[in-house]
């Protein structure tokens, strides 16, 4: 079976269950919105790790690095209307809907022998469409004074607490106000240039999430901005967070902390622990989602569930354990505790649709606000249906953020653990809905 019910998660050491008690017991008994973050390290020397879990498939599943110069000349056969980067995106399999949009910009696309230079255009049945992608165009990094939350720093690596709605580093549509900006600036580098990968180049919604595993060979170190013929330090992105999920990330400051931290995620001896609001309770209150994870072929800026053969490209393994800390709002919303086993691109989002329960106020993934208020409203008399409402109005994000990340130090072998509540705006939210009903679920 796909999910597996009443799971017991691996067994903590005292030092690890101390810090994650005194995390659910915020959960459970904090009310007012949060402002002061707290944060907390705590080093012992061993936590419980997937390091046991199978491997994953192995081979690199993006065959093409570099679709500089492939072209495309076919005629339109989908009925309906369709946008011209769309329906090119759909057709050169992996190359990124901003990087078609470039292509479109620098009027390498025709439609019927004429140029278009809209990406918005829309074709239709029988349309006759030529396209050349373009070159990769290099992205500078600037250091920009951006005040960052940094919860952990030596001269090796820095563990920083992402905000939502901040980028994690410069790529086509997002040049400025990232994470790795402020990291530049924080760190006084110098400003670096590098390729964006076609990993990099896909719109806002796919900006953020780990690295693929081959981010460590030598080539992609060079891309963030680790040069064997440099000297100078620079920031180097291990794994990534969503857009708009906050949290704790993790960045490499040198050329061998880098290598060593992308062992760990490829090895998934990494320790991420993430909370969310879904909307609805999932059943069972405990489990384990193992069930593969490609990109939609009706939604380019959307991860499914690999459910059949039609219903997704490529695929790759993709395990998530979770169990639902509190029941909220009668049972119109739950806190969910996630921990990875693996960490694909938007991998709780897409296993909380495919579980029924969408993060609140994730739009993509089928949590819209009014799907949240639906769910809401059935499970709470009419009287407070317009206070549930002005909750729900508030949702600009998918409501999941990084709480925990642990992991071994690449210099000194030290066992690390970081933890970071959630910040104030995914706090209202909880204590509004804590506000009107809330039940502890036994166990956790």
């Amino acid at each position: 079976m796909w999910l597996m019910s009443s799971l017991t998660h691996p067994p903590l050491t005292p030092a690890s269950r101390t810090l994650t008690n005194s995390l659910i017991s915020f959960f459970i008994n904090r009310t007012p919105p949060i402002r002061n973050l707290i944060h907390q390290r705590v080093s012992f020397n061993s936590y419980s790790t997937a390091s046991n879990l199978d491997d994953e498939p192995q081979g690199d599943p993006r065959q093409r690095t570099n679709y500089a110069g492939v072209q495309l000349a076919e005629s339109v056969e989908e009925a309906g209307k369709m946008r011209l980067d769309a329906w090119i995106s759909n057709k050169i399999s992996g190359v990124s809907r901003a990087r078609v949009q470039s292509s479109i910009k620098e009027g390498l696309v025709s439609v019927n022998h004429r140029v278009v230079v809209k990406a918005s255009h829309i074709v239709r049945h029988g349309d006759k469409v030529e396209c050349t992608i373009s070159e990769l165009q290099p992205l500078k990094a600037e250091g920009e004074d951006i005040a960052l939350d940094i919860i952990y720093e030596d001269e090796n690596v820095l563990v920083v607490n992402k905000p939502a709605h901040m980028v994690v580093h410069p790529a086509p549509g997002n040049a400025s106000g990232t994470l790795v900006n402020g990291i530049l600036h924080h760190c006084s580098l110098p400003t670096p240039s590098f390729q964006s990968q076609e990993l990099l180049s896909d719109s806002d919604d796919l900006s953020d999430d780990e690295l693929d595993e081959s981010s460590s060979n030598q080539a992609h170190l060079k891309d963030f901005g680790f040069d064997t013929n440099q000297t100078a330090i620079r920031p180097g992105i291990v794994h990534r967070l969503d857009k708009g999920t906050s949290g704790l990330l993790v960045v490499a400051k040198d050329e061998h902390s880098h290598a060593h931290l992308s062992q760990q995620f490829k090895e998934h001896t990494i320790q991420r622990i993430y909370v969310s609001l879904t909307c609805g309770v999932p059943f069972p209150a405990s489990g384990r989602v193992d069930i593969p994870i490609g990109r939609d072929l009706t939604n380019r800026i959307r991860m499914t569930a690999d459910t059949g053969p039609t219903k997704c490209g490529k695929s790759r393994h993709a395990a998530s354990r979770y169990r639902v800390v509190e029941v909220l709002a009668g049972g119109g919303c739950a806190l969910v505790e996630w921990r990875l086993e693996t960490g694909r691109t938007h991998q709780i989002r897409a296993h909380a649709k495919y579980l029924g329960i969408p993060l609140m106020g994730d739009e993509v993934y089928g949590g819209s606000r009014n799907l949240a208020l639906s769910r809401l409203q059935l499970k709470n008399p009419s009287t407070i249906h317009s206070r549930l409402s002005q909750l729900v109005s508030k949702l600009d994000r998918p409501c999941l953020h990084a709480l925990t990340l642990g992991f071994t130090h690449p210099c000194t072998g030290e066992k690390m653990q970081f933890s970071c509540l959630p910040p104030v705006d995914f706090a209202k939210i909880l204590t509004g809905l804590r506000n009107i009903s809330t039940e502890k679920v036994k166990g956790s």
